[in-house]
């Protein structure tokens, strides 16, 4: 009985995850009905998807390299406002260079995970609070970069980003987005789950735990930390890639620190140390951003951010773990055995948080 729980665990997440990829994989096809409407499949699930995506690389630096960064957004902007500049033609402020859509994905995911490296070597040897604050002021600098600098950007943003051909207009054919950055997301978990397996992964573990072990074991403690911050960037590159291609406009309010915040509630919710809560998070927050009327709610007050902190205040106090908490904790009554390893299969993670020493 003693590997009952966890494989209790794994066989029902396992094929949870199954179904709801099929779902997910067939709700063109159930719209328009009342349980799968247009509106939702291309603005609900599409923005979930990529929100998801840029959370994802959050939790992935949270949590298996115990760095919690509030730049990811930044960067996810950044692939944006390079991007935006590279393709537009004359219509928009910004370099309107004209290229193709091809050159644009390339620019806008190197100059992103570029920056990203740059972000994380300046970062690499701070940690905890230390961390947070430089990379707040990342996104602050990034922020104030793109509204200051006219002949990128500035306030007003730039406008009339087409998407490649092969996904065409957005409004026309919103289905085309949908599967791309619902393809997208699957290979950014896939690619993320296989990459904390791999040496450089249990080194990062490693380090998470114990930095100064792993630097006297001879571990460059440092680089290692910055390439996480690379990889990260890389993976929010891509959501932000799929952001102004469904938004069609960048501007400098889109990566502000009040969009920082957001982003790290959307993983607050979810759960900031399981993968999977990337995607549920940014579901709930998006949700809850077009469906709920706040202005009705008593006492929580009359907007989304007002109603979303209550919501992150109750996440806070009763389920650390987030929505993925409350699901590890909900198994564990049904199947309590062999707690040393959670349902995601990675020992040392224990009510969806990693645990100290998981990766020595």
């Amino acid at each position: 009985m003693t590997g009952f729980g966890s494989g209790f665990q794994q066989w029902l997440e396992r094929s949870i995850g199954v179904a709801a990829i099929f779902f997910v994989a067939a709700a063109p096809l159930l719209a328009p009905t009342p349980i799968m409407s247009n509106y939702f499949i291309s603005t609900i699930l599409t923005q979930t998807f990529f929100l998801g995506i840029a959370a994802a690389s959050l939790i992935f630096l949270s949590a298996y390299g115990g760095m919690v960064s509030l730049a990811q957004i930044s960067i996810f902007g950044i692939a944006g406002f390079a991007l935006g500049n590279a393709v537009t033609n004359g219509n928009t402020k910004g370099l309107n260079l004209g290229w193709s859509p091809w050159w644009g994905i390339v620019v806008g995911l190197a100059v992103a995970t570029a920056v990203a490296f740059l972000f994380g070597a300046l970062a690499s040897r701070s940690a905890g609070i230390y961390f947070l604050m430089i990379t707040l002021t990342f996104a602050v600098i990034a922020n104030v970069f793109f509204g200051a600098d006219l002949s990128l950007s500035g306030f007003g943003g730039i406008s009339g980003i087409q998407a490649p051909s092969w996904i065409g207009e957005v409004s026309a054919h919103p289905y085309r987005l949908y599967y791309a950055a619902f393809v997208v997301a699957v290979v950014v978990y896939v690619v993320i789950r296989y990459l904390v397996r791999t040496p450089f992964g249990l080194t990062l573990q490693g380090i998470r735990d114990d930095p100064l072990r792993m630097s006297s074991l001879g571990y460059n403690v440092p680089l290692h930390r910055t390439m996480a911050f690379g990889f990260a960037g890389f993976i929010a590159a891509l959501g932000g890639v799929l952001f102004v291609w469904w938004n069609g406009h960048i501007d400098p309010a889109s990566i502000n620190i009040g969009a920082a915040i957001d982003l790290l509630v959307i993983c607050v919710i979810g759960g900031l140390y399981r993968l999977e809560g990337a995607w549920l998070g940014a579901l709930a927050f998006v949700v809850i951003q077009n469906y709920v009327r706040t202005d009705y709610l008593p006492v929580v007050g009359g907007t989304f951010h007002s109603l979303i902190g209550a919501i992150f205040l109750l996440i806070i106090l009763l389920s650390p773990g987030g929505l993925m908490g409350i699901w590890g904790a909900m198994l564990g009554r049904v199947a309590p055995a062999d707690r040393a390893t959670s349902a995601t299969g990675i020992p040392g993670e224990q009510g969806g948080q990693p645990t100290e020493g998981a990766s020595r």
